[in-house]
């Protein structure tokens, strides 16, 4: 996989690329099915509790499947792979963490919205931004909700802008722009890859058709991000490029 000059300038004055068509279809359908193992056993644990939203997960409408990734082969040789190296090293630079990752899914006519964010409005506190890797696991169109970004121009911040989010009533989902520009939306191929920043905003509509829609979210750091305290890690911080050089799954395990 190359990434273009081009491409490597849009993420950096505009916060974020299209990846077309770049996870071979084996893989694409080995996320699925883990993708479809993990929400039979959060519908089982909603159901044992009486609930229909645990956290931000609505039940048999959206989840949220995270930190999920390590339990996987087929979920950390993707993670880990020379293809995910090659986009860290693209935008990070030559040292990279594996910081998190979840799948995102809404289900068939019922998928509700995502409002705008900065993924960094979910940490909390300031940090260095981090990379997030927005996985098609279908084919995406406005239709069935696919994401769409802001570029930092549309509304004048810089790269390094982190905006104030405030929590939405029923959804519980943090919001930090309420301005009316549409975004970019990515109507892209299953396979594909929506890069961007974590101070990027972003968004994703509901999912009115009579398919379910999957994404998985893999996101990297540049260095360890901690928590407000400084006292421990807010994330994860695995290694997966140190001095350029693409760490292996296996030596990643046990180093992180």
């Amino acid at each position: 996989m190359r990434i273009t000059a081009e491409q490597r300038n849009q993420y950096r004055t505009e916060g974020y690329l299209f990846l077309e068509n770049v996870i071979p279809a084996q893989q694409v359908e080995g996320l699925r099915q883990e993708c479809r193992r993990y929400i039979e056993r959060y519908d089982a644990e909603m159901e044992a509790k009486g609930v229909t939203v645990q956290g931000i997960n609505h039940y048999k409408k959206r989840y949220f499947i995270s930190r999920r990734g390590l339990e996987s082969r087929v979920m950390t040789d993707f993670l880990f792979s020379e293809r995910m190296a090659a986009i860290c090293q693209a935008t990070l630079g030559d040292t990279a963490y594996l910081f998190h990752e979840q799948y995102v899914v809404k289900f068939a006519e019922v998928g509700t919205k995502f409002g705008w964010h900065q993924d960094s409005g979910y940490v909390g506190h300031y940090h260095r931004p981090y990379l997030s890797c927005w996985c098609a696991l279908d084919d995406m169109r406005i239709e069935n909700g696919t994401v769409s970004v802001l570029p930092y121009s549309a509304i004048g911040m810089t790269p390094d802008d982190l905006y104030d989010h405030t929590v939405e009533a029923g959804s519980n989902d943090k919001i930090g722009y309420q301005g009316d520009h549409p975004g970019v939306p990515a109507i892209v191929p299953a396979g594909s890859i929506i890069v961007f920043s974590s101070r990027t905003f972003h968004r994703s509509g509901p999912n009115t058709t009579s398919r379910i829609r999957r994404c998985y979210l893999a996101q990297y750091s540049a260095e360890p991000i901690l928590n407000r305290a400084g006292t421990g890690l807010w994330g994860q911080a695995i290694p997966i490029l140190r001095n350029g050089q693409r760490v292996p799954a296996a030596e990643a395990l046990a180093a992180g």
